[in-house]
């Protein structure tokens, strides 16, 4: 009897120790699980840093694709188990549900084209489940925390690498495709991980509005970062990131009511100044590359071509647009005086004409339109951060939308951060009625 005590005991033990480790197991699987669902602002500023380091000439495995997945999965499960309800705004969802539709119909037409498809998840398909997704999340200051970390370390890495192509400091620009002139455009230029001098810009300029609006910790970080700021917007060296930097300083300026934010602007002014007389008379390189890059014509000329053929294109066709095969092998077509490796419009609404047509312009009118009106919807009840948001908006806006005149907007990081804005905004008229 004794024997058969101790084996029971054994046994019992054995499997004591068995549904312990199972549920040790268990844990560790569903840990990531977990975290998703209690920390979704940490998973939403992962996702946004992988749409940093992903830029559209880049074949990364689609880790953006992924990231993106995995965002969107998390806070839809989160919302369910919340019994929340999915956010809609008439205004601003209907509108982007219009152009997505547009986009999605157009190219459904065609056989598939994976670039094609990669556009228009960039330009419509991430921006509408980002806003929608950002409402969800950043409800609370924490979350708003955790954003606002994030544009200061996004800030403070595309300042630091443009500054070191500035100063051709090239082994400390990380990653390393970025100097890979096979890839994107402007290998000339501080571009940063975008591949693009004008993306860049704008990020930086865009990021630099954020830094001084959304709630820091130490402020001192966002002044010094602002310092250096200008060089690096000089680094683009792009006409029109340096025409829409210089007015969002000045508009800023006058626009923040704190005496700290206006020195900060005067600063910023007088940094700036020292910066351009310093590289004016210590770089002989420098300035010779500066004045060729403000006196070249020949990207303006080329620029206005192609102004003139996507107008053409869209007399053409002015209510139904241009199937996606076809446009920019027109468009090439009607450049062949020009050798240049792509064919783009180089202007956000001159391209919602040729493809879309008006009915696709009239659409982001719309939507910009009641974007305009959130700085409008200040409640008494609403945080600080959130006012001090919607006292800056229409100077983001502005800046994004000065830089869409000579650029088409498919960068999925800069989009993404304006609607992540506009949805922080949302989030806060949700709560608040």
């Amino acid at each position: 009897m004794a024997t058969n005590s101790n084996a029971v005991s054994s046994s019992a033990l054995t499997w004591d120790q068995e549904d312990k480790w199972q549920w040790r197991a268990a844990a560790v699987l569903l840990r990531p699980l977990h975290l998703g669902l209690a920390f979704p602002s940490v998973l939403y500023v992962a996702a946004m840093t992988v749409f940093l380091f992903r830029p559209p000439d880049l074949f990364s495995f689609y880790a953006d694709r992924v990231a993106f997945a995995v965002l969107v999965f998390f806070v839809a499960l989160r919302a369910m188990a919340l019994g929340e309800k999915v956010p809609f705004f008439a205004g601003l969802s209907l509108p982007m549900l219009g152009l997505m539709a547009l986009a999605v119909l157009r190219v459904l037409r065609e056989p598939f084209d994976a670039q094609m498809w990669s556009i228009i998840a960039s330009k419509y398909i991430v921006p509408f489940a980002l806003f929608h997704v950002a409402v969800l999340v950043f409800r609370g200051e924490a979350q708003r925390r955790h954003f606002a970390v994030f544009v200061c370390l996004a800030l403070a890495y595309l300042v630091f690498i443009s500054i070191a192509f500035l100063a051709d400091a090239r082994s400390l620009i990380f990653p390393r495709f970025i100097l890979d002139e096979s890839l994107g455009f402007h290998p000339d230029r501080a571009r940063g991980p975008f591949l693009q001098a004008v993306a860049n810009g704008v990020s930086l300029n865009i990021l630099g509005i954020l830094v001084l609006a959304l709630p820091q910790k130490r402020k001192i970080v966002a002044r010094l970062l602002w310092l250096a700021l200008p060089v690096a917007i000089l680094a683009t060296m792009t006409r029109a990131v340096w025409i829409a930097f210089a007015f969002s300083a000045m508009v800023l300026g006058f626009r923040r009511i704190k005496r700290r934010v206006l020195a900060a602007c005067a600063l910023l002014a007088v940094a700036s100044l020292l910066a351009v007389v310093a590289v004016s008379f210590n770089d002989h390189a420098l300035k010779t590359a500066l004045g060729e890059r403000t006196e070249e014509r020949g990207p303006v000329e080329a620029r206005l071509a192609v102004y003139d053929a996507g107008w053409a294109m869209f007399q053409e066709r002015p209510l139904t647009g241009w199937s996606a095969g076809r446009m920019y092998a027109e468009l090439g077509r009607r450049m062949s005086g020009y050798r240049l490796r792509t064919f783009y419009v180089h202007n956000t609404y001159l391209a919602l004409l040729v493809e879309f047509g008006v009915p696709g312009l009239a659409l982001y009118g719309v939507l910009f339109f009641n974007l305009f009106r959130l700085s409008w919807h200040g409640r008494p009840g609403e945080s600080a951060s959130v006012a001090s948001l919607r006292k800056v908006w229409p100077i983001l806006l502005g800046v994004y939308l000065f830089n869409a005149f000579f650029v088409d907007m498919a960068y999925q990081f800069v989009i993404g951060l304006v609607f992540t804005v506009a949805g922080m905004l949302c989030a806060s008229e949700e709560l608040v009625a």
